[in-house]
């Protein structure tokens, strides 16, 4: 719903609010922190999607649907790459098909724009994706953060697209084993914000060295850290802002 700071995409997407936490990844989600300062600032969408658990906002496992929010990628007369629900997953339990299928058709209304979809649910996206549109402007991707969920690559494999991308974000194990083939695009991020976790350098260049051998675009999004500014994002003496072009497969 607004331009973003978030280096793969030119603007944020929110039909969609609110979120549980799945695997390790989530633990310091920084959608949870923004909720919850949503909330604060008096935006009713966002309104008991968190609550205070150790000092530290966390959802409820309470899904907000804004219709009105379905119509806003019409409003935008230039082209954009757009991250859909970068603050919920699109494919959570609790979104109803049909709302997912209203969604899947502001996507095809609107072909000038590119969408980017990310979830740690591939399972259900392999049960509803096959009943929409394949649409050539729609990006699946899903988040791995360390090798106990590497399954969820092989389950994204499975999903019908144009463009299959990979969120190693946050990195919080090494992922050496991951199999990138049929995968167009890998993010890799350290986690940020006062409670981040480590990342090896080593971590991140095992990925690197499979995006060659897979022919799969690599994109360094940032360190990370309590200062991800001051971090950075250069890894080796050099930034890498890799993005998918010709996809290697689908179907």
């Amino acid at each position: 719903m607004a331009e973003t700071s978030i280096e793969w995409t030119d603007a944020t997407w929110n039909p969609v609010a609110g979120c549980t936490v799945l695997t390790a990844g989530c633990t310091n989600c920084y959608a949870m922190r923004m909720a919850a300062r949503l909330e604060a600032m008096g935006q009713e969408k966002y309104t008991g999607l968190t609550r205070k658990s150790a000092g530290r906002s966390k959802w409820t496992g309470k899904i907000y649907l804004d219709r009105k929010a379905l119509t806003i990628p019409e409003t935008w007369s230039k082209s954009r790459r757009v991250f859909v629900n970068s603050m919920s997953d699109l494919f959570h339990s609790d979104v109803p098909a049909d709302f997912i299928a209203d969604v899947w058709r502001v996507m095809a209304d609107t072909p000038r724009h590119t969408y980017q979809i990310l979830t740690k649910r591939p399972d259900r996206m392999i049960e509803i994706v096959p009943d929409l549109a394949k649409l050539a402007n729609v990006w699946l991707g899903t988040s791995v953060e360390d090798s106990r969920v590497l399954y969820r690559i092989d389950e994204l494999r499975k999903v019908p697209a144009t463009v299959r991308f990979i969120s190693f974000e946050p990195l919080i194990g090494s992922v050496a084993r991951a199999n990138l083939k049929d995968i167009d695009w890998a993010i890799v991020g350290g986690e940020s914000g006062p409670n981040s976790r480590f990342m090896d350098p080593v971590w991140v260049e095992e990925i690197e060295t499979a995006c060659r051998g897979a022919g799969t675009a690599f994109f360094f999004k940032q360190w990370g850290g309590k200062n991800k500014k001051a971090a950075g994002r250069m890894l080796n003496g050099q930034t890498y802002d890799e993005m998918p072009t010709q996809p290697q497969s689908s179907f």
